[in-house]
């Protein structure tokens, strides 16, 4: 991108002839961290110098809804779809064949897989119509592939590490999540950078005071994420057990939101019936959750692994406090000063006493509320984080082969 100069005075950006045609890839929009990121980059990508498009592999989700006007959406379901003996990879190769198509139908000059369920489509799709690529991962490989992927996940890791090193450039969410890539993939350093996750601080604030949450006067705890195993649901439902015995008797009661859904919830349900006192209230999937964690006396993360958690930054974000596990990207929204009351994974007493210490440290919310604000200013601004996309996203065009 290069500047002239008017009056010999200021440099105005000179902008492309067109908008790049960039395609952003999500696996559907029902809102976890990654589609919400997705959304976040749909909105805010400068309509001068880009004009994007998305690609589901299931057109669904709540967030469908909030996807700008001027964005078409193509998906794989449900015309691909055929009914029949399903051979081992048969729907994988039509989806490749599906957006292959895409690319060349839509002069798509370049794309953003974010995911390595995306990635596994786009590197062979991209590299036949030989449209460069930018790529992202958002959790520690070394963790995430093992828990996610039960079949075939030797061959999947390799198409992985193949996909990743035709990439232009693969963002990282975290540090972590770089130096995993790294050895797990054997991505080179010149291959691989850091942008963290940004937040839309403005519009969190909008949307947590769209609606009024109604509770009583108990200290109340959230928990907003999908119910599977690595959100860590079963340590939360622990130590909501060890609280019967333990929370300060001159304290209200305690409560706890658990928003979202999944496959455990059966379990988690099952779990909570032996609690004396009913704390456990399963909201199910909300389209609106931060109106809840905006409600909330904390929001509770008690993950096994993380690249760097949405949901940390949203509640930071609505001024609500976090109690988190010290794990993966957590760990970088925490620099200068105290942000977060941090827990040990897999630690149910761990988590238990950090909610007591909330509870009974009031003096201290502020100051880590404070602080929390001031990292997300300098490291998860939407529109500094955005520009840095925009520019890998420019040069990646510009490296295209002729």
């Amino acid at each position: 991108m290069g500047t002239i100069s008017l009056n010999s005075q200021e440099p105005t950006t000179v902008y492309p002839t067109h908008p790049r045609r960039v395609l952003l890839m999500s696996s559907s929009m029902r809102g976890g961290g990654s589609e919400q990121q997705t959304l976040l980059l749909l909105k805010h990508l400068d309509r001068r110098k880009f004009a994007p498009q998305l690609y589901l592999t299931e057109s669904t989700g709540d967030l469908m809804e909030y996807l700008p006007d001027d964005v078409p959406v193509h998906s794989f379901e449900p015309s691909t779809k055929q009914k029949g003996l399903s051979l081992p990879g048969k729907t994988y190769r039509k989806q490749i064949s599906h957006l292959k198509s895409l690319l060349v139908e839509q002069s798509i000059e370049v794309i953003y897989d974010r995911t390595f369920q995306m990635s596994l489509l786009a590197g062979p799709a991209a590299k036949t119509t030989r449209t460069p690529r930018i790529s992202t991962i958002v959790s520690p490989p070394e963790l995430a592939l093992p828990l996610l992927v039960k079949r075939y996940r030797w061959m999947k890791r390799r198409k992985l590490r193949k996909a990743y090193r035709q990439s232009h450039k693969v963002i990282a969410v975290s540090q972590q999540a770089l130096r995993s890539a790294k050895q797990y993939y054997g991505l080179s350093a010149q291959n691989l950078c850091t942008i963290s996750n940004p937040v839309d601080r403005k519009r969190l604030t909008q949307l947590s005071e769209n609606e009024t949450v109604e509770r009583d006067d108990r200290w109340t705890f959230a928990c907003v994420a999908r119910m599977t195993k690595e959100k860590g649901h079963l340590d939360l439902i622990h130590a909501m057990h060890l609280l019967e015995e333990t929370w300060p008797e001159h304290l209200p009661g305690i409560h706890l939101w658990l928003i979202g859904d999944g496959p455990l919830r059966q379990q988690l349900k099952q779990k909570t019936e032996s609690l004396k006192f009913h704390q456990v209230s399963f909201l199910g999937k909300q389209a609106n959750p931060w109106k809840f964690m905006k409600a909330a006396d904390a929001v509770v993360v008690p993950s096994l692994f993380e690249g760097m958690p949405n949901v940390v930054l949203e509640s930071m974000s609505l001024r609500t406090p976090v109690i988190a596990t010290r794990i993966g990207g957590t760990n970088e929204l925490e620099i200068d000063k105290p942000t977060i009351w941090w827990v040990s994974p897999q630690a149910p007493n761990s988590i238990a006493n950090a909610m007591i210490d909330l509870a009974t440290r009031p003096n201290e919310v502020n100051e880590r509320l404070d602080a929390a604000e001031l990292l997300l200013h300098k490291n998860h601004d939407i529109q500094n984080q955005v520009r840095q996309i925009e520019s890998l996203l420019q040069d990646a065009c510009a490296d295209k082969p002729a």
